[in-house]
Order: C-alpha cells, then sequence, then structure tokens
C-alpha cells in the first residue's frame, strides 16, 4: 500500500511538471523565458511547478479580458475623454515634423490623445517635490489622489499621511493606492497608520493573492482637484531626503504637471482605483475643464501586463528608429532585452550620438552585474556609458533629439517593460527637452566614462559573475 501510495506521489508530480512545462511552450512568447520555466518545471519537482504558477503566469491579462467580455469596465471612458479632446495637438511643435511617425504610433498603442497646452517642471529630490505636493494637498478643494510603490512610515510619509488627514477633516475626498508589496518596506505599515483618519486606502493586489506576486504597481502619481498632478519616479519617505543623514539614501527627480494632460493621469488613477476597490467614480466633477498651462504637447501612458500591447517597448523602440542627433538615457535599472541591445546599437551605427547614464552604486547588486554583461557589446558599438557617483540615482530620463522626452516610472528592464504597472509622460517640447539635458550635462560633469578596456581588463571571476547574473535577465 506504501508502495503504491509513493507511485502514485510520483506520478502526480510527474504530471503536474509536464502540465506546467507544456503550458510555457504554449503560451510564453518569449523562447528564452518557455526555455526557462521549461527547465525549471521539470527540474525542480513540485516547487518548479508552484514557482511557475505563482510567477509566471500573467493572471491579470486573463482578468481583464473576463472583465471587458462581462461588461465590467469603466461605463463610459469616453465621458473622461470629453473635455481631453478639445486640447488634442493637430500637429507637433515647430522643428519635430519628422518625428510623426513616433506620434502616429504612439497613437495606435494609446488610448487616450496627445494633448496640448501644458506646462511640466523638474523637481529634484524630496527637498523639492515633497514640499510642493504637500503644500497642494493642503490647497486642495474636492479631492486628492494619490497612487504609490511605496509609503513609508519614517517622518516623511508621517507628514504626508498628516495633510492627508487634514485634508479628509476639511470635507476633501482622499483617495490613496499603495502597492501589496511596496508597503511592507516599512513597519508600522502606513496603510495600519491611515485607519481611522477618514482616508481612503486600497492596496494594489495584496500578497495574500499569491498568484499576483510577480506582478507590481510601480505607477507614482499625485491629482488634486483633477486640475493639477506630480508624477515621476519618487516614492514617499525619508530615503529620498538626501540632505539628511539616513541609511540608502537616494537621488530621482519628479515632476509637477499642469493643464489638460492631468484629466488623462486622473484617469488613469480611476481605472486603478476602480480595480481595486470596485468602486466607480465617472462623474464628470472628476474630469474639470483645465484651462492651458504652457506649450508643451504631452500625452500620459499608462502601461502594464493587462494591456494588449507592450506599449513603453514600442514606443521606445519607435524613438530610437527616429533618432537623428542624439539618444540620452539615464535609468537606475538596465537590463535590455536582445531587440532593444539591437535598437541601441542600429541607433549609434546610424551615427547618431547615444549615451547611456548608470548609477555608479546600484541598490540591486545583482542587477548591477548583469547590465555590466551587456555593456562590452554597446561600447563596441560607439555608445557612451557613464556612472554617476553615490548615492544611488533612482532617475529615468529618455531624451531624443533635445524634442521628445519620456519620464515617468519604468526602468529599462523586464520588469518595468513587460511585468508592472507604470506610469510615463511622453513629452514633445524642446524647452522642456532642453531643461532635461541641462541636468544631464551637470549629472555627465560629475559621472565617470566607461570604457571598452575596463570591460575587456576584468578579472576573470567578475566576468563569470556577470555573465551568471545576465542568465536570469529575463527575471530580474
Amino acid at each position: 500500500m506504501d508502495d503504491f501510495a509513493v507511485v502514485i506521489g510520483v506520478a502526480a508530480l510527474v504530471a503536474l511538471s509536464l502540465l506546467s512545462a507544456g503550458h510555457s511552450l504554449v503560451f510564453k512568447r518569449d523562447p528564452r523565458s518557455a526555455l526557462g520555466w521549461i527547465v525549471i518545471c521539470l527540474t525542480i519537482p513540485l516547487m518548479g511547478p508552484l514557482f511557475y504558477w505563482s510567477m509566471g503566469v500573467n493572471r491579470i491579462s486573463r482578468r481583464a479580458r473576463t472583465w471587458l467580455e462581462s461588461g465590467r469596465r469603466l461605463s463610459d471612458p469616453e465621458l473622461f475623454n470629453s473635455e481631453i479632446d478639445q486640447s488634442t495637438a493637430t500637429a507637433l511643435p515647430p522643428g519635430a515634423e519628422y518625428l510623426s511617425e513616433l506620434r502616429r504610433l504612439s497613437d495606435r498603442v494609446v488610448s487616450i490623445p496627445l494633448v496640448t497646452g501644458n506646462r511640466i517642471v523638474p523637481l529634484e529630490n524630496g527637498e523639492e517635490a515633497y514640499p510642493a505636493m504637500i503644500e497642494a494637498i493642503a490647497g486642495a478643494r474636492r479631492s486628492v489622489h494619490l497612487s504609490t510603490y511605496i509609503f513609508d512610515s519614517d517622518d516623511a510619509g508621517r507628514r504626508f499621511m498628516g495633510v492627508l488627514a487634514d485634508a479628509v477633516a476639511r470635507g476633501v475626498d482622499v483617495r490613496v493606492i499603495i502597492d501589496g508589496l511596496g508597503e511592507k518596506y516599512s513597519l508600522p505599515r502606513a496603510r495600519t497608520l491611515m485607519e481611522g483618519t477618514g482616508i481612503q486606502v486600497a492596496r494594489f493586489l495584496p500578497l495574500r493573492q499569491g498568484v499576483y506576486m510577480n506582478l507590481r504597481n510601480h505607477r507614482k502619481m499625485l491629482i488634486i482637484d483633477g486640475e493639477r498632478a506630480f508624477a515621476g519616479g519618487m516614492n514617499i519617505g525619508d530615503r529620498h531626503l538626501v540632505e539628511r543623514p539616513v541609511p540608502s539614501v537616494v537621488k530621482d527627480l519628479h515632476f509637477s504637471v499642469e493643464g489638460p494632460v492631468v484629466g488623462e493621469l486622473q484617469q488613469i488613477f480611476l481605472e486603478d482605483w476602480y480595480f481595486v476597490s470596485g468602486e466607480l467614480l465617472d462623474s464628470k466633477h472628476h474630469f474639470p475643464v483645465v484651462a492651458p498651462a504652457g506649450r508643451a504637447i504631452v500625452r500620459a501612458i499608462g502601461d502594464g501586463p493587462d494591456k494588449e500591447f507592450r506599449k513603453l517597448f514600442l514606443i521606445l523602440m519607435g524613438a530610437l528608429s527616429c533618432a537623428t542627433r542624439s539618444v540620452q538615457i539615464m535609468t537606475p535599472y538596465f537590463i535590455p532585452d536582445r531587440a532593444l541591445v539591437a535598437a541601441l546599437v542600429t541607433t549609434a551605427l546610424r551615427g547618431v550620438e547615444v549615451t547611456l547614464i548608470l548609477p555608479g552604486k546600484n541598490n540591486l547588486p545583482f542587477v548591477n552585474w548583469a547590465s555590466r554583461s551587456y555593456l562590452w557589446e554597446l561600447l563596441q558599438q560607439g555608445i557612451r556609458v557613464f556612472y554617476q557617483p553615490p548615492p544611488f540615482v533612482h532617475t529615468k530620463l529618455f531624451i531624443v533629439d533635445g524634442l521628445w522626452s519620456l519620464i515617468g516610472s519604468a526602468n529599462l528592464d523586464p520588469r518595468s517593460l513587460r511585468l508592472n504597472f507604470e506610469l510615463n509622460l511622453e513629452v514633445y517640447d524642446r524647452e522642456f527637452s532642453g531643461t532635461l539635458a541641462k541636468h544631464v550635462a551637470g549629472v555627465l560633469g560629475r559621472s565617470r566614462e566607461v570604457t571598452l578596456a575596463e570591460m575587456d581588463s576584468r578579472p576573470l571571476p567578475e566576468k563569470l559573475r556577470d555573465g551568471v547574473a545576465k542568465l536570469f535577465s529575463p527575471y530580474l
């Protein structure tokens, strides 16, 4: 009887492994990812298949399709765009006409329009961003909508909690979305501290929903009264206050956003709010008419594993193909797939000056090792690579020809381009791109250029370490 039970148990494990490997073979689009999961499922009994079904299957996309087919979606998305449509850009700025193919690509993969009349101002580190955000919350009259990956319960986090609670006391509707993993970065949790304050808090994919553990909400945005917004790559916590003697300091840029594009950010937040809370907020008062505030032409891009297209990836590839003079990239995490490597190399070989700026000190050593393994190929083709000095720099910028820029929460890695829910803004504005280019120039003046000789002279143990890390690139 015991032998029979053992045989049944082994047969069940073999069947589970074969089923999991077969599912990966049929449904994974990337052959490298499929091969990796097949090897894991077939060589690690029980744990391999369990790991695959919890981490390797995109159930968000399936759920999104089910909701769409069943009618569980925003009841009238056209209502949201009624005022935005009036600001839709009919033409690109003077001198940017040759980027019309990039604009056409974005129009086809992003459902919301490119709009005129916006103003975007960079805010450096928490010293500039947090006071502006707190002042805006303190002046809110109707609603405050905040979405963040990490909301620490340290001094900076508690200041935000205090001003949010004060807004509730004034009769303002305050809604906060915190990622289910990001909320665990500090104790006590910010969500716990906000209980009883009247702040409406919802978690994005709590970890108890283990099947979604690998899909995180990485968006960072604050919308005030549907009229003013902040977005970028900055979380909430003391770590972004670089002038304070706190451990794990993180430098970053955030952005103040004014103009009709704020309505697009509001729409993305309310779609997320419906997703996490089931509360549908489709009233027109959430979308007031927003007067023009500047000359920037902007589009909000909400991307995630629930979308039909890999929006950000396609737009980045389009931007590289349209570049004629320069491409400047700043990112904390650089793990490109082969298509992106080929696009960067092709852009450089066309005579475009491509500059890649990475942090010299990375908070994730394994990611840093994987990034190093790609640099030799890029340097060999004339792409310039720089390391910024410590502390860790979390800024994400992508600038083409000093005319077009992409800012927001996404990194150049598989997690941002395939798995995370991200929020970015594409901006057509020479003045804004010039401001970013000045920031980049200042950074380059403090940075160290990486040479091909340096990569060649790495000791063999380092090359082996970096190569092993590269093997795991699709999963980092």
